[in-house]
């Protein structure tokens, strides 16, 4: 970490600039500036990144940042406090710390937290962050995993973000194909801890994952504004019973949460019907867990097939996703479309053969409005589209 950074000069040239176009920045003759104009850059970009997704960070003065990957991979202040409200306890140890967001939510409910981090440019930058945030955290430049072997201590909790090797392209990946390599560790990790939490990316199918792990006592599917951000695996030593299946999508006005058990899901029938007067879509952290049968038991809704992860009822009830009031049903039919005369919808497909840009072009329709399309396949196996408009 530069320290030349902090001059007041340069703190003011960052704060002025972060709306400006970077690439011309660099081109530009700043005699003010005594540092190399890159570093100030990056860290313009990287604070940008920040406004939203990190605010505490971005509105205390005096912080530095890591480069813009490491600003990508950290958990927003959203996430991160939602998984602080999961632990309980005097002590934690992060062995994977990056940036610091999860600790520093973590300390504000756990007394002793220590970070780990390997890399030592990224671990002084975090060290200094902590002290303008004013959080006792206890941060050390170590490999999480190296340092608890050295080490007799014992943790309530240990917390671990291992990161993938290499990019698999949105093929199935294995924890054990991720540094650290949480399945060849864990008989250690529970000597140091009875619980341990895991974060992997939502790419991680949970079969796979529950394959490599063992004592799995909870699995978190984690969305923010219906965009699934991260699993958490929660461990616990010994744990030997049914794995709870926890769903949550965080927006600003509230956190739409189901919760399933999944050996239960395994075995429940879900009901089907035509659809009805009003129609449900599940957020994505439930498309995301996989409990389609079960929404339907617990809710007491209907899907409209067994592919179809759409819902109907005949009354208005709270569902974990978007809700419409379904207006008519048709047969899917080109020409039928075409005397609808619709030039504008917002369209969504659900078990149907073509995209939607696909519709988009074939039936000459805009995006936007008020009228929502749904391009669905129903219980006979039938094409068919459902005009809707949201409730209120």
């Amino acid at each position: 970490m530069n320290p030349d950074i902090l001059n007041t000069t340069h703190q003011e040239f960052i704060d002025a600039n972060l709306n400006s176009d970077t690439a011309a920045l660099l081109f530009k003759k700043h005699p003010e500036i005594t540092v190399d104009i890159k570093l100030l850059v990056e860290q313009i970009e990287a604070k940008k990144r920040c406004q939203h997704k990190l605010p505490t960070w971005f509105n205390a003065p005096l912080i530095v940042y890591p480069n813009k990957l490491n600003i990508e991979q950290t958990s927003s202040e959203a996430t991160a406090k939602y998984k602080a409200g999961l632990i309980e306890g005097k002590s934690l140890i992060d062995l994977t710390g990056g940036f610091g967001v999860d600790c520093y939510y973590f300390s504000k409910r756990i007394q002793n937290v220590t970070h780990c981090e390997l890399n030592s440019e990224l671990s002084e930058i975090v060290t200094h962050n902590y002290s303008q945030l004013n959080v006792n955290i206890k941060a050390l430049n170590v490999d999480g995993i190296e340092h608890l072997k050295k080490h007799q201590d014992t943790y309530d909790w240990i917390y671990i973000d291992p990161s993938r090797r290499h990019d698999s392209k949105g093929k199935v990946f294995f924890l054990n194909d991720c540094l650290p390599n949480v399945p060849l560790h864990l008989d250690m990790l529970f000597q140091r801890s009875k619980n341990i939490m895991i974060k992997t990316s939502p790419l991680l199918d949970i079969s796979v994952g529950m394959g490599e792990l063992k004592h799995i006592k909870t699995i978190h599917i984690v969305a923010l504004n219906n965009e699934v951000k991260e699993l958490l695996w929660v461990l616990e030593d010994n744990f030997k019973g049914d794995i709870e299946i926890k769903t949550v999508n965080l927006t600003q006005a509230t956190e739409e949460k189901f919760d399933f058990n999944f050996n239960v899901e395994k075995n429940a029938s879900a009901v089907f019907s035509e659809p009805l007067s009003y129609l449900y879509e599940p957020n994505a952290a439930i498309l995301k867990s996989g409990a389609f049968k079960s929404i339907s038991e617990k809710l007491g809704v209907p899907k409209l097939h067994q592919h179809t992860h759409l819902y109907t009822s005949e009354t208005l009830i709270e569902f974990p996703g978007r809700s419409f009031e379904i207006v008519k049903t048709i047969p899917f039919n080109k020409q039928l479309m075409k005397k609808e005369g619709i030039s504008k919808a917002n369209i969504t497909t659900r078990n149907f053969p073509e995209t939607v840009q696909q519709l988009r072009t074939k039936l000459k329709i805009k995006d936007g409005g008020e009228l929502y399309l749904f391009f669905s396949t129903n219980l006979n196996d039938e094409k068919i589209v459902i005009f809707c408009k949201k409730t209120s």
